[in-house]
């Protein structure tokens, strides 16, 4: 919220996050967060010209490495294992951390 740092999502992704939030929450939550997304000057729209099919283990997984390379993205945050197989990629190279790790580089950004 506060521009420190950039978004990159795809529309694949953000209907997985819809989907999330409205299982989890409810309609209006997930209606709120897209209309936050939406304005933020900080939330980088991504399209995806190239399927890497990088990750096996869960396919619908591959829709954020994708994102990650076509954004030339610093980071790509997760906790979810099947992740893992990018820290043995050589190319490309795309720099997986967790969530916690995350919070500690936002943390030095104060």
């Amino acid at each position: 919220m506060a521009g420190k740092y950039s978004i990159s999502v795809t529309t694949e992704i953000l209907m997985e996050y819809e989907e999330k939030l409205i299982e989890i929450f409810n309609q209006t939550i997930s209606s709120n967060f897209f209309t936050a997304l939406m304005v933020l000057e900080n939330v980088e729209f991504i399209n995806i010209y190239f399927r890497l099919s990088l990750i096996s283990a869960d396919l619908d997984d591959n829709k954020f490495s994708d994102c990650a390379f076509a954004s030339n993205s610093d980071y790509l945050v997760t906790n979810d294992k099947h992740f893992n197989i990018l820290k043995a990629t050589n190319f490309p190279h795309i720099n997986i951390i967790s969530n916690e790790e995350f919070i500690e580089i936002l943390k030095e950004l104060k």
